[in-house]
């Protein structure tokens, strides 16, 4: 069965039908042709670099250690709101991070390398005494 009539200047389609014409066959495989492409170079890309999701930026133990420490020091008042420009003191929040990187510090036990170590102790011993010093 044709799947296309031609008439006097207009064109009807069964969709019933899942043949498709030559210059529709030809469209859709174009198209498909195109996002391979498009993937293939896409996973080049990310297997080129360690760019996430959200950025060209690396993610790694240090990087997330330091994000969560900035967190820390934003809710023990020493970063102030980047929309309001108020600094805001939550000390339970910053008890769960140290409690959090404690956790890592178990965890991680044998796994990181020298400079991850001595980083993740460093933050850790740096929000304990502000927290304490804050917690008086």
């Amino acid at each position: 069965m044709d799947s296309e009539k031609e008439g006097e200047g207009f064109v009807i389609k069964d969709k019933r039908s899942s043949q498709l014409s030559e210059e529709e066959a030809t469209e859709k495989g174009a198209a498909e042709e195109t996002a391979r492409k498009e993937q293939a170079s896409q996973g080049a890309a990310s297997q080129g670099s360690n760019a996430g999701p959200m950025g060209n930026f690396e993610i790694d133990f240090s990087t997330f250690v330091l994000s969560l420490t900035s967190s820390a020091f934003y809710h023990l008042g020493d970063m102030a709101d980047p929309e309001t420009g108020q600094k805001e003191v939550n000390l339970p929040a910053v008890k769960q991070t140290i409690d959090m990187l404690l956790m890592l510090k178990i965890k991680t036990k044998g796994n990181l390398t020298q400079e991850e170590h001595q980083l993740l102790e460093q933050l850790i011993y740096e929000l304990q005494m502000k927290y304490v010093s804050k917690n008086k």
